[in-house]
This record gives C-alpha cells, structure tokens and sequence, in this order.
C-alpha cells in the first residue's frame, strides 16, 4: 500500500516536472531572438577626413536586436569612403557617420552642402587665447573707419560691430581632430560659411580688422548690437548744472531825523511912533 502511494507521489512529481519544462520552453520561445550577427567597427582610432581602407575595420559579434542603423557586415563597403565623424577602436561604423559615396578625403569632406569654407588670418588674441577650436562656434566681429554723410563736420568714425553670428570653425590650421580641447595659437582659422556670409567676411577684412568671440555651443540666440563707436564707448559728460545768480545785496535805508537849527531872533529896541491918529511902531 505504501509503495502504491509513493509512486503515485512520483508519477504526480514527474507529470508536473514535464508541465514545467514545456510552459518554460513555449515561454523561451516567445521571446525575442538573441542571437547575434557580425558587423564591421573599428579596429583603431580613426579621424574624421580620413580615406577608409578594409584594414582599419574588423568584424565583431553584435546582438541582432540591436544592430546600428546602416551598419555594414562587409569591410569591404568601407573602401574608398570617408569619415565625418571621429571614430574610436571598437565603435561601430554606420552611413550616417560617412560623406558621399565619391567624396575625396581631407576638409572637403567636412563641409556640409551649400556651404564654404574660408580661411581667415588670427593672432593669438584674435583667434580667443588658441580657444576656437575645430567644431566650436564663433561670432565675427569687423573693426573699422565708418562712413559719414558728406557735409558732415566728421570726416571719419570708428566702429566696432558683429557682421556673422555662429559659424562653425571647422579647422585651426590644418588640424581639423575635434576631440582635443587643448587650446593652440595658430595663425589661421578655416571657417564654414554660406556664400553671402563668404562675400561679406571677404569685404570685413579688407576693409578693416577681424576679431572672433567665441560663443556657447548650444547658444542659439542672435545678439541684436548697433555696434560701438568712440561716442557709446567714453560718453560726453554731463555738462555742468549752471551756476546760481550771486544774490543782490540788501540796501537798508535807515531815515536820519534832520534837525534844523533855527537862529533865534536877536531882540530888538522897539518905540511907537504917534503921527496925528496913526501909531506906528519902529524897531531898531
């Protein structure tokens, strides 16, 4: 009787087992694949501009489910093309991170399309302490003689003013890397620009003097400036208030009581004269 019982605990122990086993499997099988294919990433450290070549890549394994948008499977698609972006050993590489099928490597390959590139001599104050660096954002600021209507007692007026706002510096002298943040005094400074802003900085600094101010990356603000002259820099001072009158001076009359003497009447003899009815009266 005992050993009926026992096995039917077995029996219920391996049905239940076996139960198990088949919902965990069907619960396996639900889930999305891992397996995992093979894609080209880098084999070293590669700079943006740089002509691609197989060798610089090797394939690895990556989870399927999570394979890059337009990753290549083949090195072999690399040959030839050029990089837009820095890519670092063990990075995949995808489309987004290439130029143009056709493109030829160097800064030619960084320009976006529309745009120019022109270079622009800078000392060390110019070019920010060697701060503007590849992949920064600069303003440019033109110093020079302004113009004045003619008739005008001023012949000439110097002004100080933003001509271009947020360009892209896309190399210092020929270093175009942008992972450096180094600064470096370099003597020229390659700019991206559209065509009119290349007109307008080609006639900026012939005409007067260039300055950059470097800017915040993320700083989308345009900064609305008249400009600064001699005038805005050192204001005229105010002119003195005016002075206050000297007060009239007080005339006192004072009335001085004036006495006049009045000599007395000396006194005289003095005799009545008797002529007929007449009395007159003589004095001497």
């Amino acid at each position: 009787m005992k050993n009926k019982r026992a096995v039917a605990m077995m029996a219920i122990a391996i049905l239940f087992g076996l139960a198990a086993v088949v919902f965990a499997s069907r619960w396996l099988l639900s889930q999305p694949g891992s397996s995992s294919g093979k894609i080209a990433v880098a084999a070293v450290d590669i700079s943006l501009g740089q002509r691609l070549t197989p060798e610089m890549f090797k394939l690895a394994d990556w989870p399927a489910h999570s394979v890059p948008k337009g990753a290549f499977t083949d090195p072999q698609k690399l040959n030839g093309r050029v990089l837009k972006n820095n890519l670092v050993m063990g990075e995949p590489v995808s489309e987004a991170k290439l130029a143009p099928a056709g493109t030829l490597g160097g800064l030619s390959a960084l320009i976006t399309e529309g745009k120019r590139a022109i270079t622009v001599r800078v000392n060390d104050v110019i070019g920010v302490a060697g701060f503007a660096l590849p992949g920064n954002y600069v303003d440019i600021i033109v110093s020079m003689q302004k113009d004045v209507p003619s008739g005008s007692s001023v012949r000439e007026q110097s002004i100080s003013k933003i001509v271009l706002e947020r360009i892209l510096v896309l190399a210092v002298a020929q270093e175009v890397n942008r992972d450096e943040t180094k600064p470096k005094v370099v003597n020229a400074v390659t700019l991206e620009v559209t065509p009119e802003q290349a007109e307008k900085l080609d006639l900026a600094r012939s005409v007067g003097t260039l300055s950059l101010a470097l800017r915040n990356q993320v700083d989308p603000e345009s900064a609305t400036t008249e400009g600064a002259t001699k005038l805005t820099l050192l204001p005229a001072a105010a002119p003195p208030p005016p002075a206050k009158p000297a007060p009239k001076p007080v005339v006192v009359v004072r009335q001085v009581p004036v006495v006049v003497k009045t000599a007395a009447k000396a006194e005289r003899d003095c005799v009545t004269v008797l002529n007929g009815l007449r009395t007159a009266q003589e004095c001497f």
